[in-house]
């Protein structure tokens, strides 16, 4: 016995549609984590050393609290 199947409502139809969504969704992700970036290390920058002091980082510290914003760079040093 044939059964018809119908070819537009199956998953595999729609699941490459919504494969190049996702790819779409990350690279969008990725570009807007990649402008908070930015704009935490020029902020950062723009400050003064007594300022940076302050909140508990060093100049050579800017890229790496821009990068993992998660982590506290205090942490490492500071043990309560």
């Amino acid at each position: 016995m044939d059964t018809p199947y119908n070819v537009a409502g199956s998953p595999q139809a729609i699941a490459p549609a919504r494969s190049r969504f996702a790819v779409i969704g990350r690279y969008w992700t990725a570009l807007l984590d990649w402008e908070l970036r930015v704009q935490i290390r020029d902020r950062l920058t723009n400050l003064s050393d007594r300022e940076l002091r302050d909140i508990g980082i060093a100049r050579g510290e800017i890229d790496y609290v821009a990068s993992h914003r998660a982590t506290d760079p205090r942490g490492a040093v500071y043990r309560p």
